[in-house]
Formats: C-alpha cells, structure tokens, sequence
C-alpha cells in the first residue's frame, strides 16, 4: 500500500469515526444555532426557483434537544429534533409527508454532520416516501445549509435550503 492512501485511509476513519466526543462537539454546534434565520429552499430537480423560508433554532428538555422549525409563510411546516443518545446524535424529523423519520448522524466532521435514515413512524403504504438522509454543512457561524433526500417511493430528490442569521 503506498503512503498517501494509508493517509487518505486514515483521514477517512477519523472523518467518520463516532465517539461521544465527536457526536458532543456536533450537537454544541447544533446548539449554536439558536435563533432566526432566513433563507431559501429548492427542490432539486422539481422546483427550479427557490422559494423563501424561515427557521427558528431553540433548546428543549434543559438544552438536551435542539429543536429546529422550518417556517414557510409563517406556519411551521416541518420540525427536527437533534439529541444525543450515548456516543450517536440522532435526529426525528417531523415531516410534512406526515410521517417520522428517526435517523443517525452516520459522518460527524468540521463540515457538518451526515445523518442517515434508522427507520420510521407513520409510512403510508400508498405514499410511502420519506426523509432518508440529512446532510448539514456549516458554511459560516452564521450560514449553513440543510439536504433533505427524501425517497422511499422508487423516487429519490433532495430538498436544499439555505440559511443565514437573522440579525437582531
């Protein structure tokens, strides 16, 4: 094996290596993001023009869940909850399909965190697509991005948002 693909391997283990350390440090970040924000979101692929949204950041539970609301028009239309769970960080995401994806943070870096679908409540078998995978990419203190890959009906398409802080 020659040198630089031991690293290349390495680099790779650490980026996704999960330890209570790691997951602690991404979920400090999560909470990070308590606030208001504002920004767009597009559906890749089925809606060429991004639309405007909000999202509001607080603590729960005595800052042991971070709850995030997608606003659009002024109605929340989607929550996530972020917590730990021993070394994992996990996230339900109340979808407005109408059901409940719980998935694990499957990749933990300084980029942000991947998070990969666990399973499900509240799977319509007629309707059956849900949020399969999250992925956040923290651009700034104040800017980062959110990918939805919603799937589970033979289709698969990504909602991408974009958020920056609300000054007060």
């Amino acid at each position: 094996m020659r040198p630089w693909t031991r690293v290349a391997i390495l680099l790779l283990c650490s980026a996704t290596s999960l330890t209570a350390q790691t997951a602690d440090a991404a979920f400090q970040r999560l909470r990070q993001l308590e606030g208001k924000w504002h920004g767009t979101m597009q559906w890749i692929g089925i809606q060429p023009e991004p639309s405007e949204l909000d999202a509001t950041y607080s603590t729960t539970g005595a800052d042991s869940a971070v709850v995030e609301n997608l606003i659009v028009k002024g109605k929340a239309m989607m929550t996530s909850v972020y917590h730990l769970d021993g070394n994992d960080l996990r996230m339900t995401h109340y979808c407005a399909a109408g059901n409940q994806p719980r998935l694990k943070a499957s990749r933990i870096a300084d980029a942000g965190v991947d998070f990969s679908f666990v399973d499900a409540t509240n799977i319509d078998k007629a309707h059956p697509g849900h949020v399969e995978a999250v992925k956040l990419r923290f651009v700034s203190p104040d800017q980062f991005t959110i990918d939805f890959t919603f799937g589970g009906d033979g289709k698969q398409r990504v909602e991408h948002i974009e958020l920056k802080r609300v000054k007060s």
